[in-house]
């Protein structure tokens, strides 16, 4: 294959640069993410975690974070743009929690609070290590900038919440939850805010992923690779499908596209 003229690759975090066994990213793909910014690659995250989640990866330098499914994004020096949810949308959701009560953590700049914990956060805490959060009273949050809110639901609660949340949209990949987001701010929305800000174009993008709520980037950028964990829809869409996160499919895919040589 020919060698693409990229100069950003996007990545989303888990199942894609950290395995969910280990829970961390792995040397080899450390080494070569190191190595893209050496050859005037910039490199970026494009996740659902918040700001405080972002320990795992902190060994690579990025150049740029997408964080909350591209609610907020930030180079290292400065916010680059960011968007949440309006005080009438937070009422509406605060008022269904009232009226059938599920676990629903509100994500802020710096933090998340759960209304209340139950087995079902506990179990996708165990898998991303990153939801172990305090659970209390969370009606501050009305005179608070929430970012997004992580709603255990199924999909057919989720589509009842969003005709009441017009202004929001949802990203699930994992089917015991879901995020719900202010609409505007997504992954691909966070990819064109750093092309614009770095003078990039969109035909010179790479972008990595593995779950529901990467298959909209993936369909945004030039070149899309489907980790070889990832779920099927993710897979249906990608340029290239490559092996998977506890194989360093990241590394494999790099190569196989000749950017690491």
């Amino acid at each position: 294959m020919d060698t693409p003229s990229i100069k950003a690759v996007f990545f989303d975090i888990d199942g894609t640069l950290v395995s969910f066994k280990t829970h961390k990213v792995s040397s080899r793909v450390v080494t070569a993410l190191k190595k893209l910014q050496k050859r005037g690659i910039k490199i970026f995250v494009a996740t659902g975690r918040g700001k405080d989640g972002l320990a795992v990866i902190k060994d690579i330098p990025f150049d740029g974070y997408i964080t909350l499914n591209g609610q907020f994004c930030f180079t290292q020096e400065r916010i680059i743009y960011e968007n949440f949810i309006a005080r009438n949308e937070l009422a509406i959701l605060l008022d269904e929690l009232k009226k059938e009560p599920f676990p629903c953590g509100f994500t802020m700049k710096n933090g998340k609070v759960f209304n209340y914990r139950d087995q079902r956060v506990d179990a996708i805490h165990a898998i991303t290590h990153n939801d172990n959060q305090p659970a209390g009273d969370v009606s501050h949050v009305l005179d608070e900038k929430v970012y997004q809110c992580m709603c255990f639901i199924d999909e057919k609660k989720e589509k009842q919440l969003l005709a009441k949340m017009k202004n929001c949209t949802s990203g699930r990949w994992h089917p015991l939850f879901t995020d719900i987001s202010p609409l505007g701010g997504t992954k691909q929305n966070g990819i064109d805010q750093f092309l614009k800000y770095y003078d990039i174009d969109l035909s010179e993008t790479m972008a990595f992923g593995d779950g529901g709520n990467d298959v909209a980037m993936l369909k945004h950028v030039a070149y899309a690779v489907a980790m070889g964990n990832g779920e099927e829809a993710v897979k249906e869409i990608a340029d290239y499908v490559t092996d998977s996160v506890d194989e360093d499919g990241v590394v494999t895919a790099l190569n196989h596209f000749h950017l690491l040589s």
